[in-house]
């Protein structure tokens, strides 16, 4: 029997009920975002297992996404350090055997990735859930109980591409909503960033991240300087930039640019400080990358700017929210750039005027905002 039918369907209810699952480990090694969209099934398994201990295992740059979340028990990373083999080889066995301490009893891992194989394997879970892997026949695959193989996800939403991966335990999901819950302690951060930056809390903030993990999801320079000076020559409003470290110097291009200057936030915050930041902000405009579903997690309206990616997976959901995309035939492609090649031309070639009337409804409509009036000379 193929395996992939062999291990498919329900838990058996007789021999493992809901209630012996005491400690359960979730695994998420994708990026920032990709931990962001995990929440909801995060939340389904704490309305469904109210008293267990929930541990998430991510990605050290996740990390504080998910310890600043109330619905997990706590957080295990990994991460990539450069040592000796032997350093490297010692540290795993440390942190495989601090994981065998947790006694598991489900494992869960929602994607496809050897590393997260061996987790679920190490973890000594006795039920252990994955994702099918066309390339996991070898040994991947056999390494869990049960396996799910989702039917087409491609006009999917991500958020629900995680909750399948829970179907096995046939789980009641009460809210499937993307939500983050800011700490206090986050938001008097932001508070004292926004005043050393002498940000006004008078007016509406617009958080705009053109940057992105992978440069084929990007703005171009020019297209962000015309963006954001469009933006504030009809609205009185604060432009914030965020981005990371590595993103600041585009930043201050940008910034140089603009007849009107925002202000760099880039390489400012941390990913838990910036949901705050994003919090005390009016709406986002941006690309398909963690801080758009950041954006829309902790409350505010987003316009989200695609290429290649396909929206219906990756833009925020809801009425507040809203697409831009370059009308060329060959969007989503869903490819990393044209031919593969890390260059987006439905982005490149996308310009301010293809974007104008969008942003300018996507404003008006969340805030009812007026105009700048036009004053001819």
């Amino acid at each position: 029997m193929n395996l992939s039918r062999k291990k498919e369907g329900l838990i058996d209810r007789s021999h493992f009920p809901l209630s012996s699952f005491k400690c359960i480990l979730l695994i998420q090694l994708g990026d920032i975002g990709d931990v962001i969209l995990t929440l909801p099934a995060v939340r389904a398994l704490r309305d469904n297992f109210p008293n267990s201990l929930i541990v998430v295992c991510v990605r050290e740059k996740a990390r504080e996404i998910i310890a600043d979340c109330s619905l997990a028990s706590t957080v295990i990373t990994v991460r990539k350090e450069r040592k000796s083999l032997k350093a490297v080889i010692l540290d795993q066995v440390h942190w495989l055997q601090e994981l065998r301490a947790h006694r598991f009893d489900l494992t869960i891992d929602l994607r496809t990735g050897t590393r997260g194989a061996i987790i679920a394997g190490f973890s000594g879970a006795r039920t252990r859930i994955g994702r099918f892997a066309d390339d996991g026949k070898l040994w991947r695959n056999r390494v869990f109980t049960h396996l799910v193989t989702p039917p087409d996800e491609g006009a999917q939403y991500a958020v629900e591409h995680n909750l399948n991966i829970l179907s096995p335990l046939d789980l009641k999901i009460y809210d499937r909503t993307l939500h983050i819950t800011v700490p206090s302690y986050r938001k008097q951060a932001a508070a004292r960033l926004f005043t050393r930056e002498n940000i006004p809390m008078n007016r509406p903030i617009l958080a705009f991240h053109p940057f992105s993990l992978w440069k084929y999801k990007e703005l171009q320079v020019d297209s962000c300087v015309e963006l954001i000076d469009t933006v504030r020559q009809h609205y009185e409003m604060t432009v914030v930039i965020t981005g990371s470290s590595e993103e600041r110097d585009r930043a201050d291009q940008v910034v140089a640019r603009c007849r009107i200057k925002p202000i760099n936030l880039a390489g400012k915050t941390s990913i838990g400080e910036l949901a705050a930041v994003l919090s005390a902000c009016h709406a986002f405009i941006g690309v398909d990358t963690a801080a758009l579903h950041l954006a829309a997690a902790v409350g505010i309206p987003t316009l989200g700017i695609f290429g290649p990616s396909p929206a219906v997976c990756w833009a925020p959901m809801g009425s507040r929210h809203a697409v831009i995309s370059k009308n060329m035939p060959c969007i989503p492609c869903r490819r990393k750039g044209c031919d593969n090649s890390e260059i987006s031309q439905c982005l490149d070639q996308l310009t301010v005027q293809d974007m104008h009337e969008t942003v300018i409804q996507f404003l008006e409509v969340n805030f009812g905002m007026i105009p700048i009036p036009v004053t001819t000379v």
